[in-house]
């Protein structure tokens, strides 16, 4: 009988897995502890969790039996009102990685190629590959700016999108508006990920009327802390809504995610007043991780701080924070040896990492 690998695509036979984050219970059982005490600072979650209006909504709704609006009227509606944009320029997605996928899905077909300024957001490469398309990569410099004279050479006849980060994960820098503009200049789609926007306050959205190669994104999984729930948008051309819009699956955002996009909303004093705290937090840890020998942290406009660590001993410093129940996310390849990304979380997470770092680092 014929072996039913032989007839998947073959761009999905070479597929390597993006790799996500392991649940508590995983964490937990890899350390030894119970998972209530682990400490899971490698998915730049909020601490915090959703608004306690968002867990009191969702309890209380009874209509679970029915379908979503397939055309997210009601949502596009509160997010229009919350982002001062037509909502006709709003699309919702499961997650803003969905909409990455749908964006490449209607601009590149296989054997087109994105452009990518690297180290940055692994699902940007991933989703072109599931596409079936290539990915150009651009080192950025030294201090992890982007390269833009590098980016715009780099272009070729089957280049459709560029993807920024801004704040980039996992640098935590912003892409300036200049830059931004040189890339829309050369008339590729540009995409501006904006997942940390609310930790910084630097948006492109700004830029939509002049650009209709704009799209930027937001989610819903940092600041409003339902990375659980799956709730991302984008912003971009009436144009581009539509065909998104039209070709998305009908029911891609749940009744469940929609009561908890409006309600968090309806919430932004509780919602903002987390953010200030993590944003001071974040500050916090920087000075303090500062003073720890051999360390040097980045500056960061994001819910993370990035991290090289003493060479050569980057993998035996994050396996020794593991074993005592602190996962950061540990990158070991060659754009990012030695490197270590920390999310932010709470005043006593933090102070346990210093603590724990200094030690290994000392010892």
């Amino acid at each position: 009988m014929r072996d039913v690998k032989e007839l998947l695509l073959p761009h999905i036979r070479k597929l390597t897995t993006y790799q996500g984050v392991d649940p508590m219970e995983v964490l937990a059982e890899q350390a030894g502890i119970a998972p209530e005490d682990v400490i899971r600072l490698n998915g730049n979650e909020n601490p915090y969790g959703p608004s306690p209006k968002v867990m009191e909504a969702l309890g209380n709704f009874q209509q679970y039996n029915h379908y979503p609006d397939q055309n997210q009227r009601q949502i596009r509606e509160k997010l229009s009102d919350y982002l001062s944009v037509h909502a006709d320029r709003i699309v919702v997605g499961n997650g803003s990685d969905e909409l990455i996928d749908l964006l490449l899905r209607i601009f590149m077909a296989p054997g087109e190629n994105i452009i990518i300024p690297v180290p940055t957001f692994g699902m940007y490469s991933f989703s072109a590959e599931v596409c079936g398309g290539e990915t150009i990569t651009v080192s950025r410099d030294e201090n992890f700016e982007l390269d833009v004279e590098a980016m715009k050479l780099a272009i070729t006849a089957k280049t459709k999108i560029a993807f920024l980060a801004s704040p980039n994960n996992p640098t935590g820098n912003i892409a300036t508006e200049s830059q931004i503009r040189s890339i829309l200049d050369t008339g590729i789609i540009v995409v501006v990920d904006e997942a940390y926007y609310e930790f910084c306050g630097e948006t492109a959205l700004r830029l939509l009327e002049e650009y209709s190669n704009l799209v930027v994104l937001r989610t819903f999984s940092k600041w409003a802390g339902l990375a659980g729930l799956r709730v991302g948008l984008g912003v971009m051309s009436p144009d581009i809504a539509r065909s998104i819009m039209s070709m998305k699956p009908p029911y891609n955002v749940n009744l469940a995610s929609e009561i908890a996009l409006t309600v968090s909303l309806d919430d932004l004093p509780t919602l903002t007043g987390r953010i200030d705290a993590i944003v001071a937090e974040r500050d916090r840890m920087m000075g303090l991780l500062e003073n720890v020998p051999g360390v040097r942290p980045w500056e960061s406009q994001a819910n993370f701080i990035l991290c090289k660590l003493p060479e050569g001993r980057g993998q035996e410093i994050f396996e020794g924070m593991c074993r005592q129940g602190i996962f950061p996310r540990y990158f070991n390849n060659s754009l990012l040896k030695d490197y270590m990304r920390i999310s932010v979380g709470f005043p006593a997470e933090t102070d346990r990492v210093i603590e724990t770092l200094s030690d290994l680092v000392g010892s």
